[in-house]
């Protein structure tokens, strides 16, 4: 083989090895490429398919709604059909405000306070009586019979007529007043009186009740008495003639049953005094009292 022939069988073979490396660079980055591109578009596909492949969240309850039945409703729902207007209802009330014992300078006191009405929420029929005994004889008694008439939430109207027994003769008097209750629960009675041979006379009466607990409480007092004119039979002088102020302290076995103790205090004043100190009675006097007050 001459030179020039090996020479040509060189060159050639280095051009089929250059050629060979030139698809071999070439293949690697096609195919390079090629997984790069099937890497993304199989996660693009994956990411769709996941999605697709998750359940949207229902728009509706799969609950089923039972069928109410008339029963059904009739054990949800009430009538209010028959129901009665509560003014009309015919109602009962009765408390003993003072059930008591008192320990007078005479001698021992049993002395009471009661009152009760029957009605309903606009009109009722009020019944009151007020007294006291001593050494088993009645010193002063009294009952009252009055119409009233509901003219607030609050408040009322009465008028009636007012029998007393004792002290002296029986006396009647007509009754006109109003009754209820004022600010921070002040309960409230101012009673006009006119009685016989031109007699008059006012009673203005409150009590407040202070919750020291729930069961335990402090019941201040007051009443005061005036009259027209002097009524020497039974030793009442015009102008103001008496006045108590007590203090009571009751504890509420049950909201309707409550023992108490407390303090009295009675003055009299001007010709009521002098009517008193006649009688050998003191002008004040200060009293301890025992007893209890219900309601029902």
């Amino acid at each position: 083989m001459t030179r020039f022939a090996a020479f040509s069988l060189s060159l050639l073979s280095m051009s089929q090895a250059f050629a060979a490396g030139d698809m071999q660079g070439m293949d690697h980055s096609r195919m390079a490429d090629m997984q790069g591109m099937d890497h993304s578009q199989m996660g693009d596909l994956q990411g769709m398919d996941d999605g697709m492949m998750q359940p949207a969240a229902p728009t509706e309850s799969r609950t089923p709604i039972p069928t109410l039945t008339d029963a059904d409703r009739a054990a949800m729902f009430t009538s209010h059909a028959g129901h009665q207007i509560h003014d009309s209802a015919l109602n009962t009330y009765f408390l003993a405000d003072k059930l008591e014992w008192q320990n007078a300078d005479d001698a021992s006191t049993l002395a009471w306070d009661v009152s009760g009405w029957i009605g309903g929420d606009i009109d009722r029929l009020w019944l009151r009586s007020e007294g006291e005994r001593s050494n088993g004889k009645t010193e002063d008694a009294e009952i009252q019979a009055l119409w009233g008439h509901a003219i607030s939430p609050w408040w009322e109207v009465v008028s009636g007529v007012r029998q007393d027994f004792k002290p002296g003769a029986p006396q009647t008097w007509a009754a006109f007043g109003v009754q209820g209750m004022a600010l921070y629960n002040f309960e409230a009675e101012a009673t006009a009186f006119l009685g016989e041979n031109g007699q008059s006379a006012v009673r203005l009466e409150g009590d407040y009740d202070i919750l020291l607990t729930n069961r335990l409480i402090l019941q201040p007092t007051a009443e005061l008495n005036v009259y027209g004119k002097n009524d020497p039979q039974r030793g009442l002088g015009s102008g103001l003639a008496n006045t108590e102020a007590g203090l009571r302290l009751r504890y509420e076995i049950r909201r309707e049953f409550a023992p108490y103790i407390g303090v009295t205090w009675n003055r009299t004043y001007g010709n009521t005094a002098d009517y008193a100190r006649e009688e050998g009675e003191d002008r004040s006097e200060a009293r301890l009292v025992l007893g209890v007050r219900m309601w029902f």
